[in-house]
């Protein structure tokens, strides 16, 4: 077993872990560890706990230090300073023109190094203002492009829920989230119902995508056919949440509609509910290979052995017609004008009357 703790760098961001080597902190202290970035200020959110070694990656860094009193009021000037560092790097940008938006200043613990995070839409050549931040600040310039869901982690807002956004209060990491959540929630397409004010789609599909893949899987699909109680039907429509299904029995001159539950449809039906209409993602197997691209083999053509003269293909079908009439053995008048025919294409002009 290793002992371990949790630090974060900032309010709401990602967690790191650190090996306490024996010093006895717990959550809420404050210590200095090094990081790949140099020597940094971090929190406790976690406290000294047991994991097992194959949990860990290798090697782990640990504790420098508990924070001290000159610790803490070196991180409170360098937040100071980054306000100030802010400021001036607006101005800079202004200067030069760039198209860039400048989100954050972070100064590292030990001042030997400035971080500027900005958003852009392509590529920003900012050579130039690095040089002018340089040589005010005397010290390592570094800046980093963002994207626009860090830009709302970072700086907050509201959502259209009415409360704080979830990235700003207590998400670590961003999740995936893609278009089929909101389908499968059967929620609005319209991109501003289902859209943060990054512009992404919301965080908060992902919450309950879970329940809702597990509900579909037990509930039939619309245009399925069903047993229920009263016999066999068509499911028209499924409401997930409240666990019921409508049903159709009887063709359009006499039809009704019923209600029941996904328990009633599944005990009643004795095997696997299987929809009549397929989804779009099972419309092709990929176990059984797609016939209608295939071409049919084309036949090897068997040589005969009749040298090369046999693999030539005949220009048509009079002049094969007429190959085959005219023979060694055929003395007829049509054999003989197509003979002087071809003799006549070779032969010259003063030839003429002789061949005819």
């Amino acid at each position: 077993m290793t002992k371990i703790i949790g630090v974060r760098f900032k309010p709401v961001g990602k967690m790191y872990y650190f090996d306490p080597l024996g010093f006895d902190i717990k959550k809420g202290d404050s210590v200095i560890v090094e990081t790949s970035r140099g020597i940094e200020y971090g929190e406790v959110v976690r406290g000294v706990m047991d994991v097992s070694d194959n949990s860990v990656v290798k090697p782990l860094k640990g504790v420098l230090r508990m924070a001290t009193d000159e610790d803490v009021k070196r991180h409170i000037e360098n937040k100071e300073k980054e306000k100030e560092a802010y400021k001036i790097c607006v101005e800079k940008i202004s200067e030069h023109g760039l198209e860039m938006k400048l989100i954050e200043v972070e100064y590292a613990f030990d001042r030997n190094k400035i971080l500027f995070y900005f958003t852009a839409d392509g590529r920003v050549d900012f050579r130039e203002l690095v040089k002018d931040l340089a040589a005010v600040f005397r010290t390592r310039i570094e800046l980093r492009q963002i994207g626009v869901r860090d830009e709302s982690k970072t700086r907050g807002s509201i959502g259209i829920c009415g409360r704080s956004l979830c990235c700003s209060q207590f998400l670590d990491e961003f999740v995936p989230v893609s278009i089929k959540m909101a389908k499968e929630q059967g929620l609005s397409l319209n991109p501003s119902k289902i859209s943060g004010t990054c512009g992404r789609l919301m965080c908060c599909l992902k919450y309950e995508q879970d329940t809702y893949e597990a509900l579909i899987e037990a509930s039939p699909k619309a245009g399925a056919k069903v047993m229920t109680p009263d016999g066999e039907g068509t499911v028209v429509s499924v409401a997930l949440l409240r666990g019921k299904v409508r049903v159709r029995f009887g063709s359009d001159d006499d039809m009704t509609q019923k209600d029941y539950d996904v328990s009633e449809i599944n005990a009643g039906a004795g095997n696997a509910v299987k929809s009549a209409v397929p989804d779009e993602d099972d419309m092709y197997d990929e176990t059984e290979p797609e016939r209608i691209h295939e071409e049919p083999e084309k036949p090897e053509k068997k040589r005969e052995a009749g040298g090369a003269r046999d693999k030539r293909k005949p220009r048509g079908g009079r002049q094969q017609g007429n190959r085959q009439k005219t023979g060694p053995a055929e003395k007829d008048g049509s054999a003989e004008r197509i003979r002087g025919r071809k003799s006549f294409k070779g032969r010259p002009k003063g030839s003429k009357t002789e061949q005819r």
